[in-house]
This record gives structure tokens, sequence and C-alpha cells, in this order.
């Protein structure tokens, strides 16, 4: 690979990314009534005839996630002054796409633990795991339509759609050593980042918001979800399977360029760039701690970390164009604890 011009430039002040004292219990103790509402909800749009699509759809719905994305509908809704249970509704939409794409991507990537536990796909093998993900995606639309809203309608059809061309764009690229940075931070906004902006752009609209508001909450959702996957991306050099709940390497093993190993290709020694392919090839954890000491020597970790870091601050920037109260100041506490698991 031919090195690129780096995208991100020097960190900014790590201590705007402070995590919020206590962790997210007084954010979530904010919309402690909608959450239960939502925890009501998702499990009575789960029913089915069919039982294992319930057995299947519990398994993942309450596998342990934080529900980042309801909990930022809800933040961005109250922030625009909603006041109404509809958010609700949206919300839960937002985790059944969410849900969704997670029991495709296991199966894609041939993962066998997601958040500590066995994927669906382990459990009960590939086919029911892709079918029950169809149910979800169908039972998430039948939800939108409940919403009567139109425009709500569009984004989230957009989204959904452009989410699949960046799975297909993260697939089509396993095995291509070439792919230039800004290549995968556009597969990223994609695959990751777009359901958080869909997320915050569909609360604000919900609550309608004005442009100015609209606008800033759709940018929002955008630099946390790039600055949420590239967290992922360190933390699968840094991390471990308690830190991830995952397997720490499975990147590597998968096949998958990410950016510490874009980076790696493009500003290591020839040395460095070779192992990396190899290791890629092979798609073997052989030679993970190997391709660990690379990524660390080039300052690939140090580069991704400076990103993720770029993205939260790109973020905050956008809450502080927002009316001042107490969700966006949620929102806020949101982004620095997705950040702060860069240690």
């Amino acid at each position: 690979m031919q090195p690129a011009t780096a995208i991100y430039e020097q960190p900014r002040n790590f201590a705007a990314t402070a995590a919020p004292a206590g962790g997210l219990d007084d954010v979530f103790g904010l919309v402690r009534d909608d959450f239960a509402a939502i925890n009501r909800l998702i499990p009575q749009q789960l029913t089915s005839d069919v039982a294992l699509v319930e057995e299947i759809g519990r398994h993942i719905v309450d596998s342990g996630g934080k529900r980042l994305r309801p909990l930022l509908v809800l933040l961005s809704a109250r922030g625009c002054g909603f006041d109404g249970n509809r958010h609700v509704v949206l919300a839960a939409v937002i985790e059944f796409l969410h849900t969704a794409s997670l029991l495709h991507d296991d199966v894609v990537d041939r993962s066998d633990l997601r958040r500590g536990r066995p994927t669906a796909n382990a459990r009960w093998g590939n086919a029911p795991s892709v079918l029950v993900g169809d149910f979800l995606y169908s039972r998430a639309f039948q939800l939108m339509v409940s919403l009567n809203d139109m425009e709500i309608l569009a984004i989230l059809a957009d989204a959904t759609n452009r989410i699949a061309e960046g799975e297909v764009m993260q697939f089509a690229n396993i095995g291509n050593f070439d792919m230039h940075e800004a290549s995968y931070l556009e597969a990223i906004r994609l695959k990751t980042a777009l359901l958080f902006q869909a997320a915050t752009h569909t609360g604000a609209v919900l609550a309608g918001g004005d442009s100015a508001e609209v606008e800033a909450h759709q940018r929002f959702g955008m630099h946390f979800g790039m600055a949420y996957q590239l967290v992922d991306d360190w933390l699968d050099y840094a991390g471990d399977a308690a830190t991830m709940g995952k397997n720490a390497g499975n990147d590597l093993t998968e096949g998958k360029l990410t950016l510490p190993l874009i980076h790696t290709l493009a500003n290591g020694t020839a040395g460095q760039a070779s192992l990396v392919r190899e290791a890629l090839r092979s798609r073997s954890r052989a030679r993970f701690q190997q391709v660990v000491k690379a990524v660390h020597a080039c300052g690939a970790m140090e580069y991704t970390h400076a990103a993720a870091i770029e993205e939260s601050c790109l973020a905050l920037e956008c809450l502080a164009e927002l009316p001042a109260n107490r969700y966006r100041d949620a929102m806020a506490a949101v982004t620095r604890f997705a950040v702060s698991r860069l240690c």
C-alpha cells in the first residue's frame, strides 16, 4: 500500500472526553420511565406463532447490550421538547434494526461470541439466525408505519438501505490490502455510524425540532457513531474479551482491515506491513501478538486513539450548538462514556 495523507490531525485534549462519574446511571435515570416503557414494548413485539422466532429474538435482545441507540432516541426527542410516548416506539424500531444487523453480522463473520455470550448462530445455526434477523427487520418496519410519519419513515428506510451497502462494502474489502483510510472511514460511516445518526436525527424530527436543532442532532449522531466504531477498532488490539464482549483479535482472524492495520500498512516498515498481510491472509490467531506489537510500534494505536478522540470532540461541538438542557448534557455524558473505553 502506498502511503496516504493522514485524515486525522494531532490529538485534542483527552480531558475533554473524561468519563462521567458513576457511568451512565444518571443518564438512564433521567429517562427511567421512558426506558422502562421500551423494555416492556420490545418483548411484546417479539411475539410470534413460531416459537423459534421468540427464542432467538429474546436471546439476542436480552444479551446485555447497553442500548445506547434507543437511549439516544429518547434523549434527542426529550431534548427537543417532545412530550408524548411515540418516541418509545421509535426507540424500539432503532433497537430492532440494530439487533437484526447483529444477527446477520455474526453469521457473515462466523462469530461465536458476542457480549460475552454465545452468538445465536453458534447456538442455533446460520439459517435460523438469518431468518430471525429478517423477522426483526420486518417488525421494525411495521412499527415505523405505526408512527405515521413519512419523514421518519424516509430517514429510516434510507438508513437501512445504506447500512446494508456498508455491510456489503466491508465484506467485499476482506482481503483488499490496498484499501485506503478514506475508503475504510466511508465503510464504517455506513455500517456503524449511520444508525446512530438515524437515532438522533429521527428523535429530533419526531419532537418537531427546528431545522438547526435537527441538523445538529444529525451531525452529532454521525460523529458519535464514528467515534464509537474507532474505539472498537482500537480495542481489538488493546482489549480482551472481558472488556469487549468478544475475543480480542477477532477482526484479524476474520480478515478485516480496520484503522490500526490500515495505518500500519501505510506507515509501518516493510517487515511490519508484510507481517500484517500474512496474518490477514492466514486468518490465524497465531500471529496476533506479533501484529499487536507492530501496530503499537508504528504508531497505529496512537493514531486510532487520536481519531476516536477527534470524532468525539466533533460530536460534543455539535451538542454545543443546541439549547442548554439536561438532555443535551446527558448526550454529552454518553459521548464521554463511550470514548472512556480508550484506557
